[in-house]
């Protein structure tokens, strides 16, 4: 089997695989400006796989984190696109896995994303990683098709509660989270 190898976005020269992959396998048509919404303000939480000895990724997935409401930090899940010659191989939940864990160092409290309320295999996905369905979007797709959200509660982790009281993550205190942009515009989705 390939070794897959997986690193971050590092700029602009990963647009074009970016864009091919989730043109080729996503339903909803993006422009070239929402992947630099995501890309240019949260570069750390957008990955790529690529098979080792080849310079074409074969997964890819764009997150960002910011403030929710100003009440909770939370994660989000734009885009999550592999190759159909190279699922069922793990490539998905790792990407989703690494955006989660640098999510988690920054703070999260909680990650969304939505799918297609028939695409089995991304819901057999997403739940295998402890995402649940929080609700059904009707007709939120341009195609017309309904979606679920789905979220990932996140607990604290190790370093949280090692930190003193006046450290830790609250509503109130962000230290830990980078609030880039306002989340009040969270119901228009960019998956």
């Amino acid at each position: 089997m390939t070794e897959i190898l997986y690193r971050q976005y590092v700029g602009e020269s990963d647009l074009p695989h970016i864009m091919a992959l989730v043109q080729s396998e996503l339903s909803e048509p993006y422009v070239i400006y929402t992947y630099r919404y995501f890309l240019h303000q949260w570069p750390q939480l957008a990955f790529l796989a690529i098979p080792a000895g080849s310079s074409e990724p074969i997964g890819v997935i764009v997150c960002k984190q910011s403030m929710h409401k100003h009440a909770s930090n939370r994660g989000y899940i734009a885009m999550l696109s592999v190759n159909k010659s190279w699922r069922k191989r793990g490539v998905a939940s790792t990407l989703v896995r690494r955006s989660v864990d640098v999510m988690r160092r920054h703070g999260v409290d909680e990650v969304v994303l939505e799918t297609e309320y028939d695409n089995a295999p991304a819901l057999s996905l997403y739940e295998s990683l402890g995402f649940i369905r929080e609700k059904r979007l009707y007709r939120f797709y341009l195609n017309g098709k309904d979606a679920f959200r789905l979220v990932l509660a996140v607990p604290p982790s190790e370093l949280d509660r090692n930190m003193p009281h006046y450290m830790k993550r609250s509503s109130t205190n962000s230290i830990l989270s980078y609030p880039v942009a306002s989340d009040d515009d969270d119901e228009v989705s960019y998956r």
